[in-house]
């Protein structure tokens, strides 16, 4: 097998673990303390008259813990200019169907009218949050 075909094969297995992952988490599970970047803002989803990022994942889910320290930066950094939401699919499943969610985690954007504009589904580092906000006018 060449490269490609890992990859390929590789992104398969990844997507085909968070779908498992929006329908089933086994019951042996803990949550994990949430950091202030996963505490859900309460009330309505998208934030009105805001910008606003979603983060759909869950707090075990190892793809998602990588996006723990990013969703803490962007959160500061966007602070009063954006809201940054984070919600755990795997206690909640109702926001993943909401939003068609095929796998985790997934970041949906929406803009100040509460129109979505992007979606992303795995890892998303923080520069490239960054850019999607700057394309909104975020700054």
């Amino acid at each position: 097998m060449n490269k490609k075909h890992i990859k390929t094969i590789s992104l398969g297995i990844l997507a085909l673990m968070g779908i498992i992952g929006v329908f089933w988490s086994p019951f042996s599970q803990t949550p994990s303390e949430a950091t202030s970047a996963q505490t859900p803002v309460s009330g309505e989803i998208p934030v009105k008259g805001m910008p606003t990022m979603v983060d759909l994942g869950a707090n075990e889910c190892v793809p998602c813990k990588m996006m723990v320290p990013v969703m803490e930066k962007v959160e500061k950094k966007y602070h009063g200019k954006a809201a940054i939401i984070f919600i755990d699919v795997w206690k909640d499943k109702a926001p993943a169907q909401r939003f068609g969610i095929r796998a985790i985690p997934t970041q949906i954007f929406f803009n100040k009218d509460g129109k979505e504009v992007y979606r992303h589904e795995g890892f998303m580092s923080e520069a490239d949050i960054d850019r999607v906000f700057n394309k909104m006018g975020v700054s």
